[in-house]
């Protein structure tokens, strides 16, 4: 159990610069130790993977104009944006009520419409790769990678001016050896995903098709590849994941937009659980959640890194503060907590409620949801606070959007 001990707090608060440890070197914990270097913050950075494992990983992932912000500050957009494919048109589909919504670039807050995209897609490898080329680069961080260090060892042998971030994942060992309380709850879906190569579909545009047994996302990745992110039961989503490239295929067709076909699968599929979860506190003591260690959501709306991105930018716009002597180094773990409340509890709510209000034959919703669509068809200011909370996070609905 870490519990904060009265030499951390008086070291800390004589401390300049104290240290921050990050267990787990995906795209969340990376990204905030390369933030931390740049403010010039020391950072050892662990992960169980090799450098060549964390590079591994087929999947991609939606960009939204919160995390381009934080690329920007870091100086990391400049170098991804010819690795990313842009879409500047998001449509909505309801199988079931057998509604169509548009959302299109007008519907973006005058601050995002210069960027020209909704959103953008990222493939993991190239923003990986970045990541851990500027790391190796930094003086301030120290890359021990393919090490498989105990939580335990991790907890019990913090210095006194050490900050420990838990980047390490929905199942974090270091979460669990703190005891920090944490609830979930396990939907009766699951999540199968791929890249496949389809034609007939509108260029530049991203799908969110709301089904009985679950949404399914479509992901441009450039010319004729996309990411399928489908929603099923999870027994069925392991099941289609064992079948055969023809009979995929073929359910694909089934069941994508009039038109739009499937023509060739490009990896491996692979089908995962989901979850809703959350730490009501991302602290206990020195130890700090980061992303998914700290909550979960349903992947609809593409919003899960982007969420955890947003962690990251908090943090860092505290340890900025704390670097400038605006808040003190004892405040910084509260204050952390306190300010992510709200865009977690907005997402969250928000992702599960879509879930339940779509993924469901009870036909009495139904008139309420070709209402909720109709709505969003016709009235434009609907569409731009949709879009707003969608890729900018529900905060910024009650203030000003950032530069």
């Amino acid at each position: 159990m870490v519990t904060a001990d009265p030499q951390f707090r008086d070291s800390a608060v004589k401390a300049v610069h104290p240290r921050f440890r990050i267990v787990g070197a995906g795209p969340t914990g990376a990204l905030l130790a390369l933030g931390l270097a740049q403010q010039g913050f020391s950072v050892v950075l662990h992960d169980r993977l090799s450098a060549e494992l964390l590079l591994n990983r087929s999947r991609a992932y939606a960009i939204t104009h919160s995390s381009r912000r934080l690329l920007l500050d870091l100086n990391l957009w400049p170098a991804l944006l010819d690795q990313m494919e842009p879409f500047r048109a998001l449509r909505l589909d309801d199988c079931s009520a057998r509604c169509t919504t548009w959302f299109q670039l007008r519907d973006l807050r005058p601050a995002n419409r210069a960027s020209e995209a909704i959103g953008w897609i990222l493939d993991h490898r190239p923003l990986m790769r970045l990541l851990l080329e500027r790391l190796q680069t930094s003086d301030l961080v120290e890359l021990q990678l393919d090490d498989a260090l105990p939580a335990e060892d991790v907890l019990a042998n913090a210095v006194s001016r050490e900050w420990i971030v838990a980047a390490d994942g929905p199942r974090s060992t270091l979460r669990r050896c703190a005891e920090v309380p944490f609830w979930t709850h396990a939907y009766q879906q699951g999540c199968l995903t791929m890249k496949l190569r389809l034609t007939g579909a509108e260029q530049h545009c991203a799908y969110e098709l709301f089904r009985p047994e679950g949404p399914m996302a479509v992901l441009p990745l450039g010319e004729d590849r996309y990411q399928v992110v489908w929603s099923a039961p999870l027994q069925r989503c392991r099941d289609r994941a064992a079948s055969s490239t023809s009979e995929l295929l073929s359910a694909l067709d089934a069941i994508l937009p009039d038109g739009v076909n499937a023509v060739q699968l490009l990896d491996d599929p692979g089908a995962f659980p989901l979850e809703l979860s959350l730490a009501p506190r991302l602290h206990r003591g020195s130890l700090l959640l980061l992303g998914e260690a700290g909550h979960r959501c349903h992947p609809v709306g593409g919003q899960g890194l982007n969420l955890c991105w947003r962690d990251v930018s908090d943090l860092l716009n505290l340890t900025q503060a704390v670097r400038h002597g605006e808040i003190s180094f004892t405040s910084l773990a509260r204050r952390y907590s306190r300010c992510r409340r709200f865009d977690l509890a907005g997402v969250l709510l928000s992702t599960d409620l879509l879930i339940r209000f779509f993924s469901n034959q009870n036909r009495l919703l139904m008139p309420f949801r070709r209402l909720a669509l109709f709505m969003l068809k016709r009235v434009s200011w609907i569409r731009r606070v949709s879009l707003s909370a969608m890729t900018d996070g529900a905060g910024t609905l009650l203030r000003p959007l950032p530069k």
